[in-house]
């Protein structure tokens, strides 16, 4: 039995077909409730049913991108751990990164199936996993002290002191700054986007042929770019809902065709 025949095995379909359809069970129960509750507080059904048709569209499209990523995965990771990981758990800007680290660590080229072996699977599936737990155990152990003191912090904001009248309470005065939550985020991406663009441009300098990366990169920030400035506008304020997918799908097809003409 090769590599890929193990990866895709149909043992691995159907446990990752159980996950899946243990979340889709409880997405829908969420959904019920949901409605219910809507009713229950005096919401017109038409406006709900609407929200969940609007809802429904403006999902189609952003998961495309997704798809691209369980594609790009499953080529070196065979399809039920990718489909799994970017259906339950994981993100399309880590999966992709993380794996692709993890093979080059263990002496790999990068995610290249002709390189991988089940040990190879094994320890990229390993440190993937272990990498995206952070966020989940953060939040059983320390997101609800967290909304509780924001919740705290709030309130002695909103509400006035016991022994000052509210018409003589002045107006507290916002705090300036940023939330070092956002701050750390962009610094991350901002990070890895660096490094690869720097190894992109180090290749093509060795290299001329080795443009590909570099122009594939340039096309998507490019296309980025211009759906940033079209959200901006009222009338095109849909488009932020589908920019990441667009200016993937974009400048994977300008690879392509730029790779068909070499």
């Amino acid at each position: 039995m090769n590599y890929l025949s193990q990866v895709n095995a149909s043992s691995l379909y159907l446990m990752v077909g159980c996950i899946i359809g243990f979340v889709l069970l409880m997405c829908l129960f969420f959904l019920v409730r949901s409605y219910k509750a809507g009713i229950a507080i005096g919401m017109d059904k038409k406006i709900l049913q609407k929200t969940i048709r609007n809802s429904a569209v403006f999902t189609i499209l952003p998961s495309v991108g997704i798809l691209v990523g369980v594609i790009a995965l499953s080529g070196a990771l065979g399809a039920p751990l990718s489909w799994m990981r970017l259906s339950v758990v994981g993100a399309l800007q880590y999966e992709l990164n993380v794996a692709d680290i993890a093979a080059k660590a263990i002496g790999l080229s990068g995610l290249n199936v002709s390189e991988m072996s089940v040990g190879a699977f094994t320890t990229v599936s390993l440190v993937m996993t272990v990498g995206i737990l952070g966020g989940g155990i953060c939040c059983i152990f320390f997101l609800g002290r967290y909304l509780r003191k924001l919740g705290g912090k709030k309130k002695s904001a909103d509400t006035p002191a016991a022994d000052t009248p509210a018409a003589d309470t002045p107006a507290a005065a916002p705090k300036k700054g940023s939330n070092i939550g956002n701050i750390a985020m962009v610094a991350m991406f901002i990070g890895l986007c660096t490094a690869y663009i720097s190894s992109y441009i180090g290749a093509f300098a060795n290299d001329a042929s080795n443009f590909l990366p570099l122009l594939t990169a340039a096309v998507a920030a490019l296309v980025m770019f211009i759906f940033t400035l079209l959200s901006k506008k009222p009338r095109f304020k849909w488009v932020e809902n589908f920019d990441v997918a667009l200016s993937m799908l974009i400048a994977m097809a300008a690879a392509v065709i730029a790779g068909g003409a070499i």
